[in-house]
């Protein structure tokens, strides 16, 4: 019978940010990297269809849950966080980790890739650098509207109008979010928004940085994407890439159809018995 206990660990980021992760099941360590809002909360869906399979570790990206946070925010610090919890996981089951980044934390797993050389496998869901940074520029005005929310405490209206106006969710998927465990997480995440989507559009892609992520990987996308991935770009750039798309799902097909998704992961990582 595979346990259902978690237990929480933390690791000491080099600029000396302690980032929690949260560890249960049973089998090779799988990392995996929450996107924008929320914490480990947000993998409630998915987690019990990769515990009986592999011991999953939830990470809480820093400025959210356990984790702390550093006053001057840096995207590179977030490639640095992965990859510590990634190194601290290998020296504690001695063995290399398989990593499942969804959205802004599958560019946080693609960034810290070249940093370390304990990822077996890694598996990006609509989550690297923007292709056409152009595209992901915030409609005009969304960001300052956000700033005034976030100043009049209004954090639940901040993260409904984000997921709408640029994740571009319909508002029936922002309804199923609302629904789920973690979304008390995500509105108290609500101000990493704005220092998350300032810094996106000015990190692109770059095939040299592309050709660094020498572990097999495995791009995730939604048939029903709202915006353009450029997934074909990506993989052809990466050494041993392979894209996958989901029919009739969008960017969270982790909760929307869980199943799914957790036969990807175990099918690519070898972990399906």
């Amino acid at each position: 019978m595979v346990t259902t206990t978690t237990t929480r660990s933390e690791v000491v980021s080099p600029d000396g940010t302690a980032i929690a992760y949260h560890s249960s099941g049973e089998g090779p360590p799988l990392l995996l990297v929450h996107g924008g809002l929320g914490d480990h909360t947000r993998w409630e869906a998915l987690r019990p269809l990769l515990t009986p399979h592999v011991t999953v570790h939830a990470m809480d990206r820093r400025g959210r849950g356990a984790s702390g946070d550093h006053p001057e925010y840096q995207l590179e610090r977030e490639f640095e966080d992965v990859a510590a919890v990634i190194d601290a996981i290998t020296n504690a089951s001695g063995s290399p980790v398989d990593v499942y980044g969804h959205s802004f934390g599958g560019l946080c797993a693609f960034g810290a890739a070249p940093l370390t050389s304990n990822i077996s496998r890694l598996v990006l869901y609509e989550g690297w650098p923007p292709v056409d940074p152009e595209a992901w520029v915030p409609p005009e005005g969304l960001m300052e509207r956000l700033d005034a929310m976030l100043e009049d405490g209004d954090r639940e209206r901040l993260v409904e109008t984000f997921l709408r106006e640029y994740v571009k969710m319909t508002d029936e998927q922002v309804e199923a979010y609302q629904q789920q465990p973690s979304w008390p997480a995500r509105v108290a995440a609500a101000h990493t928004i704005l220092r998350e989507e300032r810094a996106f559009p000015g990190t692109p892609f770059d095939p040299a940085d592309a050709a660094k992520v020498t572990v097999p990987t495995r791009l995730l996308v939604g048939e029903d994407q709202a915006l353009d991935w450029r997934s074909e770009v990506v993989s052809e750039a990466i050494p041993d890439a392979t894209v996958s798309v989901l029919e009739g799902q969008g960017h969270t097909a982790d909760i929307t159809a869980p199943g799914l998704v957790a036969d990807q992961l175990l099918t690519f990582v070898g972990a399906r018995s």
